[in-house]
């Protein structure tokens, strides 16, 4: 890493192998030298304290989509190329990458689905799942356990909670990566061809879900947003689709890789008792699934003694963020006490992580069981994590019990 001081101008690749394997110790010396820093390798501004990205996670006046306010000719921005177009048309209709009002319009219609009393229903089927898979492992005495028990739960019960055929869970998961390859520091030519791939055919699949759902309604998700299509909440066939993928997407990434990370550090750390809730907030803290974050600027403002022009992007750092000792103390310790714990994994604002309740429920009973079950679990390899920053998971997680 290069730090040029005078011009807060940082050198760093994202795909070097010392960077994404512990990306700790530059955050570090980031927030120590320039908490605020141009990014060469992204070509942005770029915040590291955990002060700034709580709060630009929350400031109104920067935004997850710029063309709501402005033209890609007036941005400056060349033409989407016709390869990619299919991607991006789908995207236009992403909660995620959406600001209100139609924003709170899609998100008013998918937020009673992941209430935390909604949620809390689903518990018996978290743990049926969680043991009936170390039912299918146990007599083996050594798993890698990110494909055996952190993908399967969150996908399988993002399906059930969506009204999604469990039988099709790899294949969706297929179509999931694919698609989420368009947002690593790694893509090229061949990771946008594969991900229109993928968009088109979960696309297809999912409208021809939802055309036989549509003779048939249950008490599903995907039904709920049917009948707002057909009781007149203004849900396009298009918004449905869109949100469909985007849920079970982002219902299962994140929490697979918080999993994987979660009891890679507790076994390394030789913490195993007692599963608390509050543990299950250090584990998010100490080493997120997610660590950088975008926002455009929807104005000509200033934030930080920094001038941003209407439709520059910004990246939040929430991995150093949840680092920075002048917001925790001793931020290197996993401390499962820690109280408070305002980490920003989740994010923040309006963009707060819909599905959290559900996450951090899929969480603490994985690992409640888990360590029940398997008392004896230790790593029989040392994980390492995948070339995929800004997404931080392990490439595998081989256990013996």
């Amino acid at each position: 890493m290069k730090i040029d001081s005078n011009s807060r101008s940082v050198d760093l690749d994202p795909r070097a192998a010392q960077f994404y394997e512990n990306p700790y110790p530059a955050y570090h010396e980031l927030r120590r030298k320039v908490p605020a820093f141009k990014w060469q390798q992204y070509g942005y501004w770029c915040f590291a304290g955990h002060e700034d990205v709580n709060a630009l996670l929350r400031d109104r006046r920067f935004g997850r989509q710029i063309l709501h306010v402005a033209t890609r000719e007036e941005l400056g921005l060349a033409d989407i190329p016709a390869r990619l177009k299919p991607f991006y048309d789908f995207e236009q209709h992403s909660l995620l990458e959406l600001e209100p009002p139609v924003h709170s319009r899609l998100r008013g219609l998918v937020n009673r689905a992941f209430l935390s009393r909604q949620v809390e229903r689903l518990r018996p089927k978290i743990e049926s799942l969680s043991n009936q898979l170390i039912d299918g492992f146990e007599a083996k005495g050594e798993v890698d356990l990110l494909p055996s028990y952190a993908t399967p739960i969150p996908i399988i019960v993002i399906c059930e909670l969506l009204g999604v055929p469990t039988d099709k869970a790899d294949q969706l998961l297929s179509w999931s990566h694919d698609m989420v390859a368009m947002y690593m520091a790694r893509r090229d030519r061949a990771v946008e061809d594969t991900a229109v791939a993928a968009t088109i055919a979960f696309s297809d699949y999912m409208r021809g879900l939802v055309k036989e759902r549509r003779k048939d309604l249950n008490d599903d998700l995907l039904s709920a947003l049917i009948r707002a299509e057909t009781e007149g909440q203004k849900l396009s066939e298009n918004e449905l689709i869109t949100t469909a993928i985007l849920i079970l997407n982002a219902g299962h990434e994140a929490t697979v890789h918080a999993i994987g990370n979660g009891v890679k550090t507790l076994l390394e750390l030789g913490v195993k008792e007692p599963i608390s809730e509050s543990l299950i907030e250090e584990i998010l803290r100490f080493d997120a699934p997610l660590h950088l974050f975008t926002r455009y600027a929807l104005e000509d403002l200033e934030y930080g003694g920094i001038k941003f022009k209407k439709g520059e992007e910004v990246g939040l750092l929430l991995g150093a963020a949840n680092r920075d000792p002048a917001r925790f103390a001793e931020p290197d310790r996993f401390n499962p006490a820690r109280e408070p714990n305002p980490h920003v994994s989740f994010g923040a604002g309006i963009h707060f992580c819909i599905g959290a309740p559900l996450a951090r429920l899929e969480m603490l009973i994985a690992f409640q069981t888990l360590f029940k079950r398997l008392p004896k679990l230790k790593l029989a390899t040392t994980p390492h994590y995948k070339d995929s920053y800004h997404f931080h998971g392990l490439e595998e997680l081989k256990v013996r019990f």
